[in-house]
């Protein structure tokens, strides 16, 4: 299956209700549309993950980040400058200015990232944002290869798109909601880089 094909066909699952296994430029990630609320309940089902830890999302451009109603702060504008897209998932809180999708209502952070490959980036223009997670089960390490994934997370997958073996450390994030940016979790992007930014931004 060539990109073309695995892009319509993922589209089609995903606004069908299913759950995706998706590659990413970090792991492999498990998919589906944020407003369809038993994909997304399947999602917990497959990775057995506790329903207080909300899914991050992934996102196609800065406007379709700017439209989940988030409050972009001077760290939140110097880190997306620097490494979107790319490896870093931000936490944002929300504006009051803004309006939020229905979704995202109950929360009080959202972590976003924009990725760094093109499937993925096409596939975020057709769909609109997705709630993506790593493909594994909570707590396990993430496969390294689709199929894998797919079959641990049987039988709750409906779609899994294979690009082959994927060997790359998880988005590092960060909190910008906070009254001082916090490095939550050290990843592809290390954590002295990251301070670096922030101590030389305007």
């Amino acid at each position: 299956m060539d990109d073309a094909d695995a892009l319509t066909v993922a589209v089609a699952a995903l606004r069908a209700g299913g759950v995706v296994v998706v590659p990413t430029d970090t792991v492999y990630g498990l998919a589906a549309l944020p407003d369809m609320q038993r994909a997304v309940d399947r999602i917990y089902l497959a990775k057995d993950r506790p329903d207080h830890l909300h899914l991050p999302v992934l996102a196609g451009s800065l406007d379709q980040v700017r439209r989940l109603g988030v409050e972009f702060t001077a760290a939140a504008t110097t880190l997306a400058a620097r490494w979107w897209p790319g490896p870093l998932t931000l936490v944002f809180g929300f504006s009051e200015k803004a309006t939020r999708p229905r979704w995202l209502a109950a929360r009080d952070e959202v972590a976003v990232r924009i990725p760094q490959t093109d499937f993925l980036l096409t596939l975020l223009q057709a769909t609109g944002v997705l709630m993506v997670t790593s493909a594994n089960r909570h707590g396990e390490t993430t496969p390294v290869s689709a199929p894998e994934a797919g079959r641990r997370l049987a039988p709750h997958v409906d779609l899994v798109i294979d690009a082959g073996t994927l060997d790359s450390s998880p988005s590092t994030l960060v909190n910008v909601h906070t009254r001082h940016p916090e490095i939550e979790r050290e990843g592809a992007i290390p954590r002295h880089a990251v301070v670096s930014a922030l101590e030389h931004s305007p």
